[in-house]
């Protein structure tokens, strides 16, 4: 046994914890700490997506932990698409599209369990194409 005292580390709040849980689970990541990587990720990448209204109201709804890595980021000025936000994402991570493609929906599935449909479906209007999709949601389109 060490002398030396534990590293601190602060516990999340159970709603984080019950987040990560679900997107372990529903990821079917091996460990905590694989899924809470996948969180911050996906989060963070998210963040610089949206801005306004949605964005506050998805941070209010969120356990503290994500609604914080959600909203440490600067939105930035030109949106990408959903595949662009999968490609980009993988490019960062140095993932394979497919493994960032399936971290995302995990995630995003959490978030929108958060979120409620009302909220991701007004999210979904303020983001491009593919969202829906890595929502768990039909991409819907307006007939012509």
């Amino acid at each position: 046994m060490s002398d030396r005292p534990a590293p601190f580390q602060r516990p999340y709040d159970r709603a984080y914890e019950e987040m990560l849980e679900k997107v372990r689970y529903d990821g079917a990541y091996p460990t905590r700490e694989k899924a809470e990587e996948a969180v911050r990720l996906v989060l963070a990448r998210l963040g610089r997506q949206l801005a306004g209204d949605e964005r506050a109201e998805l941070a209010a709804r969120l356990p503290f932990e994500a609604a914080r890595i959600l909203t440490a980021q600067i939105p930035d000025s030109q949106q990408l698409t959903g595949w662009a936000f999968v490609k980009d994402l993988a490019a960062r991570t140095g993932a394979s599209q497919a493994t960032t493609r399936w971290d995302t929906g995990s995630v995003f599935s959490a978030v929108a369990d958060c979120a409620g449909p009302d909220l991701i479906t007004r999210i979904l209007r303020q983001l491009p194409s593919g969202y829906a999709l890595l929502f768990g949601r039909a991409e819907l389109t307006p007939a012509a």
